[in-house]
């Protein structure tokens, strides 16, 4: 029941104490638990840009809507995914796991042929909705690591992508932004939700038993 009480915990926090900050251990945590997701064929299609320099966070809030809550937060986590899938990228992370693991070179060549004649067809646009997909795996490891450590964090994904990209200058690494999590600490007296009781479906709405 461990995680489920760290869920109920949770919430999107609207409101964070600047003067609070994350320990770069437990930063560790939250970025290691998305870098640990399951991802599609194992190749972790994503990467995690860890912000916690103020004049750049400051940069955040007119690319999200004036959203101060990414100036406040102790970090931002961008999570952005490939822009394409290439033949480099997919023989990388296959590369390295015989290698890791010992095995003959050549131990994935039919499986990642078959990959490439999937994606490598389609449209950058067509293999960003798949890559974008794995990085909403990761973001919800990291929420949920976030919560068992007790740290505040808040979804976003109301923000320009474009003008993030080039904030971080994803463009020139093949990335583009999927989405946001500022993480840090709840300010207790100024943030409205955190008294409002949690709202979801109930469970014989939600689970469709057949």
């Amino acid at each position: 029941m461990a995680l489920l009480n760290d869920l109920e915990w949770r919430y999107a926090t609207k409101k964070y104490d600047p003067t609070k900050k994350v320990s770069q251990e437990d930063v560790d945590k939250i970025v290691e638990a998305a870098r640990l997701a399951p991802t599609s064929s194992g190749m972790q299609q994503f990467r995690v840009f860890v912000i916690s320099n103020q004049k750049i966070k400051d940069q955040l809030v007119p690319i999200s809507n004036g959203q101060q809550i990414v100036a406040e937060a102790s970090h931002v986590l961008v999570f952005a995914a490939w822009n394409k899938y290439t033949e480099e990228r997919i023989d990388s992370i296959f590369n390295l796991t015989t290698k890791e693991r010992g095995l003959p070179a050549d131990r994935f060549i039919d499986y990642t042929n078959r990959l490439k004649a999937v994606y490598l067809k389609q449209s950058p646009e067509e293999n960003f909705v798949h890559t974008a997909r794995q990085a909403y795996i990761g973001f919800g490891l990291s929420i949920a690591q976030a919560a068992e450590l007790k740290i505040d964090a808040t979804p976003m994904e109301g923000f320009n992508n474009q003008q993030l990209d080039e904030l971080l200058d994803l463009n020139s690494k093949g990335l583009k932004s999927v989405l946001m999590l500022p993480i840090g600490y709840r300010d207790e007296t100024g943030d409205w939700l955190l008294p409002m009781k949690k709202v979801r479906n109930p469970k014989e709405d939600f689970a469709i038993e057949i």
